[in-house]
């Protein structure tokens, strides 16, 4: 269990990041999930990377936390 956290926090950490790099420079079309997230919610709109940037806190606030469990 504590080895699927980890590797869902990874996942979020990774998805992030991409997200960012992308909302910044362009680039990783391919991970832009949030992309497609704030497309549809219409408030989310003009908040692509903000969003990007929680994403990943909240990715390493998951693995972290993992790691405090035994």
């Amino acid at each position: 269990m504590k080895k699927l956290i980890e590797t869902t926090g990874g996942l979020l950490v990774l998805v992030g990041v991409a997200g960012v790099i992308r909302e910044l420079t362009g680039w990783f079309p391919f991970l832009g999930f949030t992309r497609f997230l704030t497309e549809n919610v219409d408030f989310m709109e003009d908040h692509g990377l903000f969003t990007n940037i929680v994403i990943a806190v909240a990715g390493v606030a998951v693995v972290m936390a993992a790691d405090a469990c035994k």
